[in-house]
């Protein structure tokens, strides 16, 4: 066996759900034999949590059942297995559905993918630095990468799982960005502790984040009335109470246009009515064949989904768990929960109030409200990720890495190899995760997100083999 010293390594730059899941499914392909090493720098204590699975908020639930989530693609009820063998019901007996489908809380998830990665972080397999990456570069035909500690790792090959970014703040509320009851960032651990339990709430945003912060403030027991808006006032859905197989093909005739594509979805939603499903599955057919639809279209039909039908897709691919539908639903019958199709005109504080007009779709006149406390949901701005962190910005200043053209992320080839300026293919440099959905398309859901890490790690193998002359491990 290889001396770890001379072994070429790989540095996986982000330990959430995918840098985590990458450096997996690596130590799987390598077996018992070292051809690596995996070094993964996450400043979390443990690994695979992340932004999504790091919360301890009760109310934050997984939003698919537990049987669909899992680190292996050919075990798809890895967690369902894990939960049981944990008995997470004891402490959370609010887990399952009406219909005993398990959708246990999120920090849940998080303890199932750091169980799963301790072994080989324990015996060496892959190596865990609780540490922030300051810059990367290249230096003497390999990647420097340099911590905020001032510690510093020559990498063979790098592959960057970069959390999402913060939300923008939308510029009408720039007037409030002093008051401590504006909340720019709700997925901060301490987000939601400023606002009182009989405060006005403006929630701007309607989408899984706005659900999760509305069912948080219900659990920590808020009844002040809230409103939640955006633009087309289109809300979260939730799963069917029956499961159904995915209904419609989307890829034997290849599409080439938006139009066409939805063309085609409307006419399957029309046909599984009339079949007596509903649009759920159709929704679940485009998701699982979404990644050959987007790679079929032109870029500039790619941008044209992105801009015009977004809202609608989200609203409908990214469903809220049973508990949490629920909430929102008796804060919308109680008359506690206002869901509004607006955007906001102007904010300002007066009388010690917050004041907002609201443009109201639809309508001329504005709209004038007084709240308490306004809580920005409006996602991640994924346009903005290489200013995200300075590093990104340096590898962008470099020509190495550039924003992908659909807006959506890091701009990489299909080989989730990072394309710089001038389309330059970085051989050694890897793109994991949701930051590449631009190219693959459907990278959000963590089915897609797992199969990606497996795609990501088949490649690394490949690579080194390349460079070793040695011969890759046979696909399972």
């Amino acid at each position: 066996m290889r001396k770890s010293a001379s072994l070429p390594i790989v540095a996986i730059i982000g330990g959430g759900f995918s840098g985590a899941a990458a450096a997996l499914h690596l130590a799987l392909n390598f077996g018992a034999g070292r051809r690596a090493r995996i070094v993964v720098f996450e400043p979390r204590e443990r690994l695979g949590a992340g932004l999504a699975y790091d919360t301890a908020e009760p109310a934050h639930r997984i939003n698919v059942p537990a049987f669909k989530m899992s680190l292996y693609p050919d075990e798809p009820e890895s967690f369902a297995d894990y939960i049981v063998r944990a008995d997470t019901v004891a402490t959370d007996p609010g887990a399952y559905s009406a219909e005993g489908v398990a959708y246990p809380r999120r920090c849940v998830f998080g303890d199932y993918v750091a169980a799963e990665l301790a072994p080989y972080v324990a015996r060496g397999a892959i190596e865990h630095r609780r540490q922030r990456v300051r810059k990367v570069g290249r230096s003497a035909g390999r990647w420097a990468v340099l911590t905020e500690d001032g510690e510093a790792l020559a990498a063979d090959i790098v592959v960057l799982a970069a959390t999402h970014p913060a939300p923008t703040l939308p510029k009408a509320l720039l007037p409030l960005s002093s008051s401590p009851k504006l909340v720019a960032d709700s997925t901060r651990a301490d987000a939601l502790d400023g606002i009182a339990p009989q405060d006005r709430v403006l929630v701007v945003g309607n989408g899984l984040t706005a659900a999760d912060v509305i069912a948080a403030l219900t659990e920590r027991g808020h009844r002040g009335p809230v409103i939640s808006i955006s633009r087309r006032g289109l809300r979260s859905r939730g799963h069917p109470s029956v499961a159904q197989d995915p209904f419609g093909d989307f890829v034997s005739e290849p599409i080439a246009r938006a139009s066409e594509l939805l063309r085609r979805i409307r006419r399957t939603l029309r046909d599984a009515r009339r079949q007596g499903l509903s649009w759920h599955p159709v929704i679940d057919a485009v998701r699982a064949q979404g990644q050959q639809i987007w790679q079929a279209l032109p870029v500039v039909e790619r941008r044209r989904i992105a801009r015009l039908a977004r809202a609608h897709w989200d609203v409908h691919r990214f469903r809220i768990a049973p508990q949490v539908e629920y909430v929102l639903d008796q804060a919308i019958e109680g008359g506690r929960l206002e869901i509004a199709a607006a955007s906001i005109a102007s904010a300002a504080i007066e009388d010690g109030e917050i004041r907002v007009d609201l443009r109201q779709r639809g309508l001329d006149a504005l709209r004038l409200i007084a709240v308490d406390a306004v809580v920005v949901t409006t996602g991640p701005a994924h346009g903005d990720i290489l200013k995200s962190q300075p590093f990104l910005a340096e590898l962008e200043k470099e020509g190495v890495l550039s924003p992908c053209e659909t807006g959506l992320g890091i701009a990489c080839d299909r080989h989730a190899r990072a394309v710089g300026s001038g389309g330059r293919v970085e051989a050694s440099l890897f793109i994991a995760g949701p930051l590449a959905r631009g190219t693959f398309g459907e990278l959000m859901g963590l089915p897609q997100v797992t199969d990606h890490a497996v795609f990501v790690a088949r490649e690394i193998e490949a690579l080194l083999a390349r460079e070793s002359g040695a011969t890759p491990s046979p696909v399972e």
